[in-house]
Order: structure tokens, then sequence, then C-alpha cells
């Protein structure tokens, strides 16, 4: 095996930390994917006996590339309104041990607060809180100091403990919460669904650029079960039980047409948030894993 061949075995072996890095980056898995090719891209032109740490390596430069995706999102106002995160979704197992094998450990509530942070606090958050990166690793991608960094991150930390809450870890106790809540909606039963909802529970509909308008996110029990009986009526009959970014959800799917996705953060056995995605662009391009 030559040198270049050697790199590239090592490189695979970091291919999945480096797309996790990625998609907490940039939320899309299209993108993320793009950015750990670029990154394969540039170590293949770098002289790799230098590296001291390849995986560190890797780290930076895949964050630095999101980085700059980010802030060319900026730069176009058109491609920044209401940016809807891309779930990951896989069909959910019978088996409770087979689905906490698949779940993925960012939820989709944590995916929309991290959409409304800066690109370079969204990097310190994800770099330093996600994968313990350094800031002194951190602060010359973000070109500040070390200090300026912890405060990025500490400043996105705030704003994240501040909008989602810590979440049940049971994936079996998530699904029969969630599938109460779509036993009330089902019925229209107003109260059931009050009795699942957190009091401060908030729901909100991604629609993107292409989708329906948007509407400001309901807030509150009796504001989410009105919403729940009104827009989230014509999905429950069709919603099948689904794992959404390592936590409980639905798939709408009628005739192989993904035509929503809902992600649910469950705190204390109750709905503190829900996520509807109906977003047409990012569910054309929606993968679903068996």
């Amino acid at each position: 095996m030559d040198e270049q061949e050697l790199l590239a075995e090592q490189f695979e072996l970091n291919r999945p930390h480096l797309r996790a890095v990625a998609y907490r980056m940039l939320g899309s898995t299209g993108e993320a994917e793009d950015a750990v090719q670029e990154s394969w891209f540039r170590l293949s032109r770098t002289d790799s006996g230098e590296l001291e740490n390849l995986r560190a390596w890797l780290t930076t430069v895949v964050g630095r590339i999101c980085l700059d995706t980010l802030r060319a999102r900026q730069a176009r106002p058109e491609d920044s309104v209401d940016t809807v995160p891309e779930p990951l979704v896989r069909l959910a197992a019978e088996d409770p041990a087979q689905e906490a094998e698949l779940a993925d450990s960012v939820g989709l509530a944590l995916l929309v607060v991290l959409e409304t942070l800066s690109p370079a606090e969204r990097l310190a958050f994800v770099l330093h809180d996600m994968f313990g990166v350094s800031f002194e690793e951190i602060a010359p991608i973000v070109e500040r100091s070390p200090i300026a960094a912890r405060q990025l991150a500490s400043r996105a930390r705030r704003r994240v403990r501040g909008s989602v809450p810590p979440t049940d870890a049971d994936l079996a106790q998530q699904r029969k919460v969630v599938d109460a809540f779509l036993a009330a909606a089902r019925a229209g039963d107003f109260e059931a669904l009050l009795q699942v909802l957190d009091p401060d529970a908030v729901f909100r509909m991604h629609t993107g650029p292409s989708g329906p308008p948007a509407l400001p996110p309901a807030v509150g029990a009796a504001a989410v079960a009105e919403r729940t009986l009104t827009r989230g009526a014509p999905f429950a009959p069709l919603a099948q039980p689904a794992i959404v970014n390592g936590g409980a959800g639905v798939l709408v799917a009628p005739g192989g047409r993904n035509v929503g996705v809902a992600g649910f953060t469950i705190s204390r056995g109750r709905i503190v948030a829900i996520d509807l995605i109906v977003d047409p662009e990012r569910l054309r391009k929606l993968e679903i894993h068996a």
C-alpha cells in the first residue's frame, strides 16, 4: 500500500466523525458531504508527514469550510430566509433496543436553534461543546483570540440552554408520548392534547422559501393544541412512526411521497417542542433509512 492509499484509508476512518461535525454546522446532509469531500481534496494536497494529529487537523479544516459556507449563506439573503434543517429520518424499529442503536444525538429542535446563531458562534459551540476542540484551536478559525472564542461559545450555550430543555433519553417512553399525541390529534380531542403538552410547549412549522406562507410559532399548550387541530390535523391520520434526529417523530409519506416530517422534543414526559417540516425542497431531497 503506497502513501496515498494509506492516507485515503485513514481519511475514511475519520469520515463518520467529519460528517457529524459538518452536519451539526450546516444542518444539511448534502452540504455536509460536500464539506467532507473538500477536506479530502485539501488533505491530498498537503504533506501528511507534517501532521501530528490527522483527526484534529481534519476537524479544524472541515470547521473552516463550514464556516465559509455559513458566511456565504449570510451574504445571500434569499438563502437565509426561513432556513430549514434537513432532518435525519429512520423508520422506527419494533425493538426498543434497536431504536436506541439507530438514534442520532442531535435533536431537530437543537438544529433549529443552531440556525439562529451567527456563523462564528455556531462553530465555537459545535467544535468545543460537541466535539471537545480547544479554544486555542478554534481561535484561528474564527480569527479571534482564545478568550473571544470562549465568549462566542458561551453566548451560543446560553441561547441553546434557554431554548432546548434537557430531553428524555428513553426512546420507548418518547414513543408512548408521541403516540398519545397522535391519538388525540386524530380524535380531535383538545383536552387530551393538553395532557401530553408542556404548559410552555412550542409548535414550529418550517415551510422553507418554496413552501406555503410561514406562520409564527404557536407558544403555550392551548395554542399548540389549537394549531395541531387546524394546521396539523391533515397529517395525523397519515403519520407513521419514525426516528427523527434520534428522537421519536413521525413521517408523512402517502404513496411514498414525502410531504411532512415532525420531530418532537420531550422533557419530563411531556412534549415541549414540535418541529414540523413541510418545505418541499428539503422533503424532495430527504433520504429515509430503514
